[in-house]
């Protein structure tokens, strides 16, 4: 047998039970959909540049990113429909800003995970 798998089959009812219960409470469609809208290497890019800085013109996210203009607004509106980011107006100018404090926390974690697995294995 694998060894990634248990032996025998051993149920814990009670921990069963109680996290049946809590997740039965919560919306896992919605919030895998965050970490697909996030999966997208050019959107992970965005996020990350947008967690180092508190807005950014979408000028300059294509800038960052190496793309064309319409591809920024493009993933950076996919971004904002998902809840991750939000833009004001300023003038001529667009600015994107992630939109919590959760979202940026969420990208910077993912960042260091990423950076300690890669020092780990």
């Amino acid at each position: 047998m694998a060894k990634e798998i248990c032996d025998v089959v051993c149920v814990d009812e009670e921990k069963v039970e109680r996290v049946q219960q809590q997740l039965s409470e919560q919306n896992p469609l919605e919030v895998a959909k965050i970490f697909k809208a996030l999966s997208d290497d050019t959107r992970i890019k965005i996020a990350y540049a947008l967690s180092l800085e508190d807005k950014l013109c979408v000028c300059d996210v294509a800038n960052i990113i190496g793309s064309s203009t319409a591809t920024a607004s493009y993933h950076l509106r996919l971004l904002n429909n998902m809840g991750l980011a939000k833009y004001n107006k300023e003038g001529k100018l667009v600015y994107y800003s992630l939109d919590d404090a959760h979202v940026k926390h969420l990208v910077q974690v993912a960042f260091i995970h990423q950076k300690e697995v890669v020092s780990v294995g």
